[in-house]
């Protein structure tokens, strides 16, 4: 039996042919090692370059839009404190809480869905299509309804609700490990059950407190005070190096569970590990804006293509999500000259398309179902 294993012997100072069967299923080592560092691409480094320019003049936009209109020059010098004191209190207390706001939850969403898509190596995976960021928008909800929706008690449940929604897809979604396509089917089936107990809350819940709720699900920046951002950029700085790190270590996910395996990765603790990331991002996030819509599905796509990148990249993303969330806040606030409308609406709007050409695009793949 051994013998018809081996090599026929070819002519005589010629080489004998390689066994196909030895090689078959192997992978070339240089396919199994990640890229160094994703910013050491020029064209990744031009795009976060633009997208960082674009978002700082956004939120300096931002921060002059008002009642009172101010120059850029202005709200600069106010922002360093060379400015007059009635310049700086308009600046300080009452607009950049806003923009601040706006840059912080786009950079969070953008990067978590990035961390997601990469993760379940699915382009439609995001925090609002599998149920964490309804998880989150439900504890929120349920403390505001029950009169504990201040300062970091809101935080506090934007994150416990985020994770007991997350715990809960993982769990469902377990056998034997877990795989993309079974988290985003169970996180699907996980935003509608927490999306009726919001629904069942707010008719629970007196008027005021249902009001109150759906101004904040819809997602909006009006109103944001320093006590809520103070926890989400505690949050950011505590969150964001894991996450980026984190992303490396994704990209050996790309290449199958065996070969990640085979690299020494554990699969299992990186996906939880990144899981985590993801969600504390996405419900500090939503505690301090609400569950802004699409923004973490498109902008990790939206900065993929850009970037021309195989996989979505959370630096690129973060940022495209500032963009995005700064932008449309913009829009909103300047589209009807006498009314302020949520940022969400606008988002929505936008993301929609996006959405519908990723199902169509997954369809014609034949990955669509």
């Amino acid at each position: 039996m051994t013998a018809d294993l081996a090599p026929a012997p070819g002519p005589e100072g010629a080489a004998a042919p390689a066994a196909p069967r030895r090689t078959a299923g192997r992978v070339p080592f240089r396919l199994a090692v990640p890229p160094v560092s994703g910013l050491l691409r020029p064209r990744l480094l031009v795009v976060c370059l633009v997208l960082a320019a674009a978002a700082f003049l956004l939120f300096a936009v931002e921060t002059s839009v008002g009642d009172i209109a101010l120059p850029l020059g202005d709200v600069m010098r106010a922002l360093v404190g060379a400015s007059d004191p009635a310049t700086e209190l308009i600046v300080h207390e009452l607009r950049l809480p806003r923009a601040l706001a706006g840059l912080l939850v786009g950079i969070a969403f953008g990067v978590s869905g990035a961390l997601l898509q990469t993760l379940t190596r699915n382009p439609l995976a995001s925090p609002d299509m599998m149920g964490i960021t309804q998880g989150a928008g439900t504890a929120v909800v349920a403390g505001i309804v029950l009169g504990w929706d201040g300062g970091l008690g809101t935080q506090a449940l934007g994150l416990l609700g985020a994770l007991t929604a997350a715990l809960l897809v993982y769990a469902l979604a377990w056998k034997r490990g877990t795989s993309g396509y079974r988290i985003v089917l169970v996180g699907v089936g996980v935003a509608w059950i927490c999306t009726s107990a919001t629904d069942y809350l707010m008719a629970r819940g007196q008027r005021f407190q249902a009001q109150a709720a759906l101004g904040w699900l819809v997602g909006n920046l009006n109103g944001r005070t320093w006590d809520q951002i103070t926890p989400l950029a505690w949050a950011m700085a505590l969150l964001l190096p894991p996450a980026l790190l984190l992303g490396r270590l994704t990209r050996t996910l790309e290449l199958g569970d065996d070969v990640a395996r085979g690299l020494g990765t554990r699969v299992q603790t990186v996906r939880v590990a990144v899981l985590l990331a993801a969600v504390g991002l996405v419900a500090f996030g939503t505690a301090t804006a609400g569950p802004v819509a699409f923004v973490a599905l498109a902008a990790p796509q939206v900065a993929q293509r850009l970037a021309g990148t195989a996989f979505p990249p959370p630096v690129a993303a973060g940022l495209t999500g500032a963009v995005m969330v700064l932008g449309s806040d913009l829009v909103a606030r300047k589209l009807l000259s006498d009314t302020e409308l949520p940022v969400g609406i606008v988002t929505g709007v936008l993301g929609a398309p996006i959405l519908l050409w990723l199902l169509i695009r997954a369809n014609r793949a034949g990955s669509g179902g």
